[in-house]
C-alpha cells in the first residue's frame, strides 16, 4: 500500500466509538455491515437496465454492484490503494438508488422540486446508513467510518459548501481520497461493458450497429474473428466485451499511476489539496468511453422495448407519492408516525420520498395494483403529485 493510500489506522473513526474487532479492521467491518443491511439486499430487485421480465440472466442493481466491487478492488491493488476501503465504497455506492433506475431518480427529483427540494441518491444513501438501517441497540444506522460516509457523498460528484451546509463535516472544499475517486470510474467500466452484454442478449443491439458506431468494438472484433474464425458468434462477442473491459480497466490503472507521479502525490493530504481529481482515464480511453455511453443511451436505454414497463413503474411511483401525501396513515407505522411529527421536523414530502425511494421495483407495482387496480398504472401520463 502506497503512502497516498488511506491507511486504516488513520481513519477518523465512527460517529459512535466502538472497540476494535479482534480479526477485522474497521473498513472490513464496514463492508460486512453494508452487505448485511436490508438496503443492500433490496438491490436485487432494483433495475439496472432490464427487469426480470426480460431474463433471469441480466444484471440487476445488486449484481452490478458486485461487478463494480471486483473491478475496483483489482484496480486498487495495482495502484496501491486501500483495497478494504475501496471494496466497502464499491458495495455501498448504489445503495441509495430508488426503484426503476435513473428514471426513478429523475421522477423523485422532479416531484421533490415542486416542494423546493431535490432527490439525490448519494444523499439518500447517507441517510440510509446514518438513520434508516436499524440493526444495533446502541445507535441508529450502521455507524460506518467517516471515510466510507465521505466516499458515499463525494465518490461521483463534488458538492459545494454553500449549497450543502449540512455536509460541512465532510470537508466539501477538499478532494476525496483516491479510494473514493476510483469508484465512479470503475462503475463506468462495469456498466458500459455489462450493458452492451445484456443489450445483445436481449437482441436489442446488433453486431452491425456496434461495429458501425463504436470504433473500439470494430477494432477488437476484427482481431477476434481473425483469431477465432470458427467460434460461435456469441463467443466472438464475449471475447470483444472482455477486451473492451480490459482496455478500460488497464488504462484507468496506468493513467492514474502516471497522473499520481506527474503531479507528485506523496500523501493523502496531497490528494485532498489537489485542485482536481487524480484518478482518470487517458484522453484516448475517455473518448472511447464517451462514445460508448452515447451509443448506449441512443440504442439501448431509450429503446422502445424498455419504455412500457419503465413508464408503468414511474406512474406507479407518482400515484403512490400522491396517495401518501393525502393519506400518510397508509404508510407503514414508522413512516406514518414520522409524518405525524413532521411539524418542526422532517416534512411530509420528505418522509414519503424516503419511503418510496427504499422500495423495490416489484413492490412499487404490487402496492399500486393493491391501491389503484391492475390496469391503473399501465401508461404514464407524466402527471405528478399536486402541491
Amino acid at each position: 500500500m502506497h503512502e497516498y493510500a488511506l491507511k486504516t489506522a488513520e481513519s477518523r473513526g465512527r460517529r459512535h466509538p466502538e472497540p476494535p474487532h479482534r480479526y477485522r479492521n474497521d473498513y472490513q467491518r464496514d463492508r460486512d455491515r453494508i452487505v448485511h443491511s436490508r438496503a443492500f439486499r433490496r438491490l436485487e430487485n432494483k433495475t439496472q437496465v432490464f427487469t426480470t421480465r426480460f431474463s433471469d440472466h441480466f444484471r440487476n442493481r445488486l449484481t452490478h454492484t458486485i461487478e463494480v466491487a471486483q473491478i475496483s478492488r483489482t484496480i486498487a491493488g495495482v495502484i496501491g490503494l486501500n483495497e478494504d476501503l475501496v471494496e466497502a465504497l464499491a458495495l455501498v455506492h448504489d445503495i441509495g438508488h430508488p426503484p426503476f433506475g435513473h428514471a426513478g431518480e429523475h421522477t423523485l427529483n422532479r416531484i421533490m422540486q415542486q416542494f423546493g427540494e431535490r432527490f439525490d441518491h448519494n444523499l439518500h444513501a447517507l441517510r440510509i446508513v446514518e438513520s434508516f438501517e436499524q440493526r444495533y441497540a446502541e445507535f441508529a444506522g450502521l455507524n460506518l467510518t467517516f471515510e466510507v460516509r465521505e466516499g458515499i457523498i463525494k465518490h461521483s460528484r463534488d458538492y459545494f459548501p454553500e449549497h450543502h451546509p449540512e455536509l460541512s463535516e465532510y470537508a466539501l472544499d477538499q478532494r476525496p481520497p483516491l479510494e473514493a475517486q476510483l469508484i465512479d470510474l470503475a462503475d463506468e467500466v462495469a456498466y458500459n461493458t455489462a450493458d452492451l452484454d445484456d443489450g445483445m442478449e436481449a437482441k436489442l443491439l446488433t453486431i452491425e450497429s456496434l461495429r458501425a458506431d463504436l470504433p473500439i468494438f470494430d477494432e477488437y472484433f476484427r482481431q477476434i474473428i481473425a483469431r477465432y474464425p470458427a467460434a460461435a458468434a456469441k463467443m466472438q462477442f464475449n471475447e470483444v466485451i472482455k477486451m473492451i473491459l480490459n482496455f478500460l480497466a488497464t488504462d484507468l490503472m496506468e493513467n492514474s499511476l502516471a497522473e499520481i507521479a506527474r503531479i507528485g502525490i506523496k500523501s493523502v493530504a496531497d490528494v485532498r489539496a489537489c485542485p482536481r481529481r487524480i484518478i482518470a482515464f487517458s484522453k484516448e480511453a475517455a473518448e472511447h468511453k464517451n462514445i460508448l455511453k452515447k451509443y448506449l443511451y441512443k440504442h439501448l436505454y431509450a429503446h422502445p422495448a424498455l419504455a412500457p414497463e419503465r413508464e408503468a413503474g414511474l406512474l406507479a411511483m407518482e400515484r403512490l407519492f400522491q396517495l401518501y401525501l393525502d393519506h400518510p396513515d397508509k404508510m407503514p407505522r414508522g413512516y406514518a408516525e414520522q409524518a405525524q411529527q413532521s411539524v418542526g421536523g422532517v416534512p411530509l414530502h420528505r418522509v414519503v420520498c424516503d419511503y418510496i425511494a427504499g422500495m423495490t421495483d416489484p413492490y412499487v407495482l404490487r402496492l399500486a395494483q393493491e391501491q389503484f387496480g391492475p390496469a391503473s398504472h399501465s401508461v404514464s401520463t407524466g402527471a405528478g403529485p399536486r402541491v
